[in-house]
């Protein structure tokens, strides 16, 4: 570890000791700890994006956006400042409990990007929001059907392993059924959020260990999860098959 990380390190609970904690127009609690090099109007765009629906079952959460989080041993510890390369131990979020809630730190100089920051920040929401309230019958019912259809590609390495699972022998394994589904929901409406945050272009999301989901199946569940959860005043949910000149 870097001389210049150990000279800023602090622990994650001195951080959250200290820290004051903001609540957005749309009920999400957040701050900022050091040097996170993301303007302050980026990161109000970036929370503002969810949906009141979705930020009201993130009670009790609060995210906590830093420069550098890192692993060590049963401590979390926090850099507010750091040079050069990220040292060992460096995680791109980590999740502690507090007291009756929990605080989520998300390492915004390790994402290093605008984008990179806004998805990782909507993927932990949209697993939050999975845990707390549970799956949608009309999307989990619109998913299945295009899996039993074959449809190519995936949202993330965890519904295409459980999509695999699920279906095995010619048996439908419920468990793997249930966990496909609740990640389906959480990657598409992190990337429903990251839509109406970014104009995104989908394949930016291409990962080498699966291939994406045919972009007409996502655009069917995109407009299931608007459909849910409609975008708050200032944000629009629109659906371009080419790319704007």
């Amino acid at each position: 570890m870097s001389q210049a990380v150990n000279a800023q390190l602090r622990t994650a609970q001195e951080i959250i000791r200290d820290a004051r904690v903001n609540q957005a127009p749309n009920g999400i609690c957040y701050t900022t700890s050091g040097e996170v090099m993301l303007p302050s109007d980026d990161l109000e765009r970036i929370i503002g994006a969810v949906p009141r629906p979705i930020a009201a079952a993130l009670e009790r959460k609060a995210f906590y956006f830093v420069p550098l989080a890192i692993s060590d041993g049963d401590k979390t510890l926090v850099a507010e400042r750091f040079d050069g390369a990220p040292p060992e131990g460096a995680i791109c979020h980590r999740n502690i409990d507090s007291g009756n809630s929990q605080c989520v730190f998300i390492s915004t100089r390790l994402l290093d990007e605008r984008f990179a920051i806004a998805f990782e920040f909507y993927i932990n929401v949209g697993h939050a929001f999975v845990d707390k309230a549970g799956m949608s019958p009309e999307f989990a019912e619109l998913v299945w059907s295009q899996a039993q259809a074959n449809v190519r590609g995936e949202t993330s390495l965890d519904a295409h392993e459980f999509r695999k699972m699920a279906s095995t022998s010619g048996r439908v394994d419920e468990k793997a059924k249930s966990d496909y589904l609740a990640a389906a929901f959480c990657d598409s409406i992190a990337i429903y959020l990251l839509s109406l945050c970014l104009d995104v272009d989908y394949y930016e999301l291409r990962e080498r260990d699966y291939p994406l989901l045919a972009p007409s199946a996502l655009a069917e569940r995109l407009k299931k999860v608007a459909a849910l959860f409609p975008p708050n005043p200032g944000f629009q949910f629109n659906i371009f098959y080419k790319r704007r000149s």
